[in-house]
């Protein structure tokens, strides 16, 4: 079970009636405020937005994000950011919807009664998600971070040090402009 706007449904309810379900695993950091949150995840839940989840659709694929955060807390922040996908809470799911913190992907599919999990990635495996990497990675100085082979005197920084800004993930931006203090 998983704890949504309705409360405690199961995962196959979590398919609102499609074969398959998309579910992002979103990091949460307990009792932190909005700008605390995890910046890898804002970042890549920015891109999921209600026309690619009713393209996903459209293909019979239910999209959700699941987060280990209490439920008041994750609603909270979905709702800050303006974003429409379904999210739960796993907070008291056990072991079972468990991963590592969050950033996980996963894949599932209903036949009938039984659901079964078909795929799962983590780390780099999500930049699919995340369509700022793929175009920065059209571009001259690329995404400007150390793994980068680039030639001696080009624009380079630890990997993800730019998704953050004054304190808050860059997304959260586009609904405030108080910076932390």
């Amino acid at each position: 079970m998983v704890v949504g706007a309705d409360g405690p449904v199961s995962l196959h309810d979590v398919f609102a009636g499609r074969r398959m379900l998309l579910v992002y695993h979103f990091m949460w950091n307990k009792g932190a405020p909005h700008p605390k949150q995890c910046e890898g995840c804002t970042h890549s839940q920015t891109a999921m937005n209600a026309a690619v989840c009713a393209y996903l659709a459209e293909r019979d694929v239910q999209y959700a994000v699941f987060s280990r955060g209490p439920w008041t807390e994750i609603v909270a922040y979905r709702d800050f950011m303006g974003w429409t996908p379904p999210w739960y809470s796993t907070a008291d799911s056990g072991d079972v919807m468990g991963t590592r913190d969050g950033g996980d992907l996963r894949c599932y599919l209903r036949v009938g009664d039984q659901v079964f999990q078909t795929y799962e990635t983590k780390w780099r495996g999500i930049e699919a998600m995340l369509p700022t990497l793929q175009l920065l990675d059209f571009t001259p100085y690329g995404r400007q971070e150390s793994w980068e082979d680039s030639p001696a005197g080009w624009p380079q920084d630890r990997a993800g040090s730019w998704w953050r800004r004054d304190g808050r993930p860059i997304a959260q931006w586009t609904r405030t402009n108080a910076a932390v203090k």
